[in-house]
């Protein structure tokens, strides 16, 4: 089977480039372009592509909202947003984006992205669907080797560092990203909480702390059903021990009004 392709980019030398890059991946062919979101539209309607490739900033009717007017369509095209910024992941997967590359787009990234775009992945849906049910979500625009994926903080138990880089244990299963602890801790101290210099855990998911047959303190975590018994135990160093035994203390402790 060929899938059909729409290419929608203002600026025409970054068209050409990716009808390039489209004409040389296998099952794929373009079978239109356009030069903003309103335009997209109208060669849609015309050629029915099965997958959108298409630009955020452009004059006119930008990305996201010609995504919203795709989205309205019954059979509705899968759409790639194809950009230089990576400050729009989130806005582009909650306009149901399959994938979310960044320019200068290469060719096995394209062909991964083009390849995913008949389903979104399990965390990308259960993300949107808690994002829908709450504005206050706290989310992680992560770079895996799958390309920038949603992650919903509080559906994760820990992060944990080893050597370069960092696995995320989420109730959907592992997943490696590339982002360091230092930069998770700063952008959610209210969400996560340093137990080791190796791992951060989710606040909501610390249960209490235990010692081990050795002696060494760990958390358990709350509701881990998809961790193995290893994968519960989060140890915890003396450096981090007090810090971890004074947010227990305060969350059991009734707040006065």
């Amino acid at each position: 089977m060929t899938y059909k392709v729409l290419v929608v980019d203002d600026e025409p030398l970054a068209r050409e480039r990716i009808k390039r890059l489209v004409q040389d991946i296998e099952h794929y062919e373009v079978c239109g372009e356009a030069g903003n979101g309103e335009e997209s539209l109208d060669v849609a309607a015309r050629t029915h592509p099965d997958i959108v490739l298409m630009d955020i900033r452009m004059p006119g009717m930008d990305g996201l909202e010609a995504a919203k007017q795709f989205a309205k369509i019954e059979h509705a095209p899968a759409l790639i947003f194809c950009t230089a910024y990576d400050d729009y992941a989130i806005a582009a997967f909650k306009v149901n984006a399959s994938d979310y590359l960044l320019k200068p787009v290469r060719k096995e990234a394209l062909q991964e992205a083009l390849e995913r775009t008949t389903s979104l992945n399990r965390v990308q849906r259960s993300v949107i669907r808690q994002t829908e049910k709450k504005e206050d979500t706290a989310l992680l625009v992560a770079n895996t080797y799958k390309g920038t994926e949603l992650i919903d903080i509080e559906r994760t138990y820990y992060f944990r560092a080893d050597q370069k880089y960092v696995t995320a244990y989420c109730e959907d299963g592992e997943i490696l990203i590339d982002n360091t602890l230092k930069e998770l801790e700063t952008e959610f101290p209210d969400k996560l909480i340093r137990v080791h210099r190796n791992a951060l855990v989710c606040r909501n998911r610390v249960q209490s702390l235990n010692r081990d047959h050795d002696g060494q303190l760990y958390v358990e975590l709350r509701g881990a059903l998809s961790l193995t018994p290893e994968q519960k135990k989060v140890h915890v160093s003396r450096r981090h021990a007090q810090e971890v035994k004074d947010f227990i203390k305060s969350r059991a402790t009734p707040q006065s009004n």
